[in-house]
């Protein structure tokens, strides 16, 4: 079963949860009840010959689930153990009356005081829930250590315990869970950051709520999902040339970095651009073609070189292998004041960030954590802490459409964001930037002749690439993955619906 693309923030779960119970009169103990039922059908699902289950739990809603998912599962003859964390004598609310149910059935929670884990078949974690909002420690910390020092497999009750629901961050300490199912509605965190590390396989459940309550509650993010990935572009009419699918123009490659420059100009031929040219150091333009004689190669020496190609060209790719040198700078402060529509990317960020002044509509960044920081002045760790808000910094002191890169890429347009759930680690290697950089050109120029904004752009390009590095991990392997490995699978998926 596919996962929903709509994505939420804690409080909205909580605003979407109160109006089942409040407008569509459903008990809230009932969508407990369901979210245990849930659980243990999960449970069933993935470890059917389980036997032995330890179940943590602590003192709110999430806990609840966990008495709920104890109780199913001993009554279909499973041997459960149930700890809990906390100060029992506070719980209250429909989590009391579960737990109260669950001892009708002779389970009575224990309190978790580092026993060993060794004996269970699986780990059940309903401790800390969405709620979380400062660092993990004291006995949370170590009943969290222990069950990842179990290398037991885990089912995560809503949310890893100690993942932040928000952010994707790690509040010290989490839970490494095997599953996790989330209830309601899924949490914008467990897709970027540190959230699809933590929260392993996830798995959906509405609880049967009303949809229409999600109608009352507006998501702030959606998520790509590789299972929608739709070409944007329009089939290619037989009476076509060259100039139909735009032309591309790469500027970058100083000395010692043609490759970039030129893997950059390879995937925008690879995604269809009609023409494309590469403005590069002197020292190798001559021949930075050689391995692909259909990119026109030109040598930056003066702006005069530079006016008479951007008379022909429609999009600009600015960045790859640039460097920040006086040649560099040259190129840069050329191009950036070009009304062309702009692809920034590497070192061209970087040289941005020395010139915050600059805004502009009609361009694409796309910043890694370490160039965002640099472009928001501020530290790679306060990006990767709340990706979210920075991705929305950078758009609105910049504009245009923003690509924070990472695990989990968001894209934001301002009015929007949009959270890539493909990609994988083995596409942490020198090059991918710069394939994507030059993919967003490709496309970008053909969607001049047809009505894409630059958001249609971004959005494709970002899961056409993740796609692509899940492709070649998935035939390969992950480790030893070239970003040139990528072209032939982008140019097989850019062909697989309107563009043949």
């Amino acid at each position: 079963m596919s996962l929903p693309t709509t994505l939420y923030t804690a409080q909205q779960v909580r605003e979407l949860d109160r109006i089942a119970i409040q407008q569509f009169s459903i008990p809230g103990y009932t969508l407990m009840t369901r979210a245990g039922q849930s659980a243990f059908d999960c449970t069933l699902a993935h470890w059917p010959t389980v036997k032995r289950i330890a179940v943590f739990c602590g003192l709110g809603n999430n806990a609840g689930d966990g008495y709920v998912y104890a109780r199913l599962a001993q009554q279909a003859g499973l041997q459960v153990t149930v700890y809990q964390l906390g100060e029992a004598h506070r719980q209250q609310g429909d989590a009391l009356l579960a737990k109260q149910d669950m001892e009708q059935t002779e389970i009575f929670a224990q309190a978790y005081d580092n026993q060993t884990l060794h004996g269970f078949d699986l780990i059940v974690d309903g401790l800390l829930g969405t709620g979380l909002d400062r660092d993990v420690s004291g006995h949370w910390a170590m009943a969290i250590t222990a069950i990842n020092e179990s290398r037991k497999p885990v089912l995560a009750l809503d949310i890893p315990s100690g993942l932040q629901a928000d952010t994707g961050k790690i509040m010290a300490i989490a839970i490494r869970a095997t599953v996790t199912i989330s209830f309601i509605g899924l949490k914008q965190g467990m897709f970027t950051a540190w959230g699809a590390d933590y929260c392993g396989q996830i798995v959906f459940n509405d609880l049967s709520v009303p949809p229409e309550i999600y109608h009352e509650v507006p998501s702030t993010c959606t998520r790509l999902a590789t299972d929608t990935l739709a070409n944007p572009l329009v089939a290619r009419q037989k009476n076509s040339h060259k100039g139909c699918f735009g032309h591309v123009l790469l500027l970058g490659g100083n000395q010692g970095m043609a490759g970039a420059i030129m893997m950059a100009a390879m995937a925008a031929a690879r995604v269809g651009a009609g023409r494309v040219s590469v403005m590069t150091h002197e020292n190798h333009a001559n021949f930075a073609n050689a391995a692909q004689p259909e990119i026109m190669t030109h040598s930056f020496h003066c702006s005069q070189s530079l006016d008479v190609l951007l008379e022909r060209t429609n999009v600009i790719v600015l960045g790859p292998g640039l460097g920040q040198d006086q040649w560099a700078n040259a190129l840069f402060n050329k191009a950036i004041h070009s009304d062309l529509p702009l692809i920034i990317d590497a070192d061209a960020l970087l040289l941005l960030a020395q010139r915050k002044e600059i805004k502009h509509s009609s361009w694409i960044l796309t910043p890694h954590p370490g160039e965002a920081a640099a472009l928001l002045a501020c530290t790679t760790s306060q990006v990767q802490q709340h990706r979210f808000a920075a991705v929305r910094q950078l758009q609105a002191r910049y504009g245009g459409v923003v690509v924070l890169k990472g695990a989990g890429s968001l894209i934001c347009d301002g009015q929007a964001i949009y959270v890539c759930d493909a990609g994988n680690p083995g596409m942490a290697s020198g090059g991918m930037g710069d394939i994507l950089s030059g993919m967003l050109g490709g496309l970008l120029g053909q969607s001049l002749h047809q009505p894409l904004t630059l958001i249609d752009v971004a959005n494709f390009a970002v899961m056409l690439h993740a796609t692509a590095g899940d492709r070649v991990a998935e035939k390969y392997g992950q480790r030893g993955m070239l970003a040139t490995d990528l072209l032939p699978v982008v140019r097989s998926l850019v062909n697989s619906d309107g563009d043949q």
